[in-house]
């Protein structure tokens, strides 16, 4: 899952979203050493989150449409066209307004900048320019993420012409999403639970 998937699937916790914020950021195993415990815990969520995904058939389904054209990229645009779903439809799962929950969220980071990546603090300055969180809502503001993605890749991953796919196929990476959503939050809620500070 993407950034927004990720804050979303933290809950009300704040430093358990910032850790799940940062998960792509952090390597290794001793977070405890490196983090307070609710942001280790949110890092752990987002490993959690992103093995659960990659082993779902229904992701597999999305996947394996985009393949063939992007091969070891596809789950990375698959990712995003969640990301887009989830803001599309954001009301169906949360009383907050985007544009509220964006805002919240950058400010959360911004009062804890100094315990967070240096990389991560980087990517944000981007994402709070061009407001990523809310901007995922339009197909726009996907092929913007994506061609900002395909810019920084290593090497032709085409993730820049990926928004084409998103609209061909569009209702059957929705009903994909609708499907599997529900269920890789009932996953999150368990594991919250079953994992305490």
């Amino acid at each position: 899952m993407n950034f927004l998937a990720h804050l979303y699937l933290s809950g009300d916790h704040d430093f358990v979203k910032l850790g799940n914020f940062i998960g792509d950021f952090v390597k290794g195993r001793n977070l405890n050493e490196q983090y307070p415990a609710e942001i280790a815990r949110g890092i752990w969520l987002h490993r959690a989150i992103d093995e659960y995904t990659d082993a779902h058939p229904v992701v597999k389904k999305s996947k394996d449409r985009l393949r063939p054209t992007y091969r070891h990229y596809a789950p990375v645009i698959v990712d995003v066209f969640y990301d887009h779903f989830l803001a599309k439809n954001w009301t169906t799962y949360s009383d907050v307004p985007l544009t509220q929950y964006a805002e919240e969220t950058y400010e959360l980071v911004r009062g804890n900048a100094s315990i967070l990546p240096d990389r991560f603090m980087n990517m944000m300055k981007y994402m709070m320019q061009g407001n990523w969180l809310v901007h995922y809502a339009t197909t726009d503001g996907i092929h913007q993420a994506l061609s900002g993605m395909s810019r920084r890749s290593r090497f032709d991953s085409k993730m820049d012409q990926s928004v084409i796919d998103l609209k061909e196929h569009y209702s059957d990476f929705e009903m994909e999403f609708s499907t599997f959503f529900p269920e890789l939050k009932a996953f999150s809620e368990s594991w919250l639970n079953s994992n305490p500070v």
